[in-house]
């Protein structure tokens, strides 16, 4: 029997306008109990919109759309940029939501690209819908994910050699004398960039023979203020690190603020290198020394390889792969560099 959204407002007890709201992707007008709701409705009876048959969508409406994990990190405006360009190149227009590292917000944006029909989607998936992300794929939904690998799932990536990168920047610190580096991350909890970089760290120091102090690698919850007390812990003992390697631009402020709060001195009394280039990076005092990912670039190529896939449904699967992009260091003087310039690593 053909389902209809007078069903779907039935056992979800709303009006067919309700639905009908919900299901594009207007939810303003609604609690969130009750989106949640007709969202679950959704998916148990498995109700698609225009009856759509044989995949998740059958029209195409030239839209693709993009979920990110924080628009605050400016980190994503150069990915963005790379995608907008790409999709206006190559006649596709752009949706943009932010999930905030939200599993439930990540899973309404998901529903909505579905009720509207959007031609794929490119995701910096908060890795907490894994089941989600497997009914997508598994239905021949073009679905890219970006920065972050989905472990266990055949699904195309773009993202940046974030060992490498993490071992640019503490074999820097170690050239330049600094013997004890800390690291400073959010906790990884299965997001590959982080787990990366951690691996990168050490790989760093046992490549130079330097022991791994566990007491240096700070994990920090992404709640304010706790950067900073974990550099003040750091830098009153009576030991403490000459170097700090932040694994997130937005957490290297944190830690410019605890050091500034502690009135010790960049470089001469702690080094500091920052993940992601970022504009203000060359105008602070000292100018900082940042690992550069390669972000424009990893935004037109996801949303390439996206379109890409859009267009050849109709002749078979594009075998999945992992793009894995080369980052650069940026020197500056937030290491005590004698000169600026820059490390590549190849491609």
């Amino acid at each position: 029997m053909k389902l209809t959204i007078a069903d779907v407002a039935k056992m979800a007890k709303v009006s067919k306008s309700t639905v009908s709201r919900i299901i594009n992707g207007n939810f303003e007008q609604n609690t969130e109990e009750t989106v949640k709701r007709v969202l679950k409705v959704i998916e148990e009876l498995d109700y698609k919109p225009n009856a759509l048959a044989r995949s998740l969508k059958l029209t195409k409406t030239n839209i693709i759309g993009i979920i990110l994990s924080n628009l605050q990190n400016p980190f994503w405006a150069n990915v963005l940029e790379g995608v907008e360009d790409t999709c206006h190149h190559l006649g596709y227009n752009l949706m943009i939501f932010n999930s905030n590292d939200n599993a439930a917000l990540e899973e309404e944006h998901f529903r909505s690209f579905e009720s509207r029909q959007l031609d794929g989607m490119l995701v910096n998936p908060t890795l907490k819908n894994i089941e989600l992300y497997q009914k997508f794929t598994s239905n021949g939904f073009p679905f890219v994910a970006i920065n972050r690998k989905i472990y266990g799932m055949d699904v195309n990536t773009i993202t940046v050699n974030n060992i490498e990168g993490a071992k640019l920047a503490v074999n820097h610190l170690i050239a330049l004398g600094r013997k004890k580096v800390a690291i400073f991350l959010y906790p990884p909890d299965g997001v590959s960039p982080r787990i990366e970089r951690l691996e990168g760290y050490k790989h760093a120091l046992i490549e130079n023979g330097i022991e791994i102090d566990p007491s240096l690698i700070q994990i920090i919850n992404e709640k304010k203020g706790e950067v900073e007390a974990a550099v003040r812990e750091l830098l009153t003992r009576s030991n403490p690190p000459d170097a700090i390697f932040s694994t997130n631009s937005l957490m290297t402020l944190e830690v410019l603020e605890g050091i500034n709060k502690m009135k010790k001195k960049i470089p001469d009394d702690i080094a500091l290198v920052g993940y992601d280039e970022t504009v203000w990076s060359k105008y602070l005092n000292p100018s900082l020394t940042t690992v550069k990912q390669p972000a424009y670039e990893m935004g037109e190529i996801a949303a390439r390889r996206l379109i890409q896939m859009i267009k050849s449904k109709k002749d078979g699967k594009i075998e999945s792969e992992i793009v894995s992009l080369g980052p650069s260091l940026i020197i500056r003087d937030s290491c005590g560099a004698t000169k600026s310039g820059s490390v590549h690593l190849a491609k």
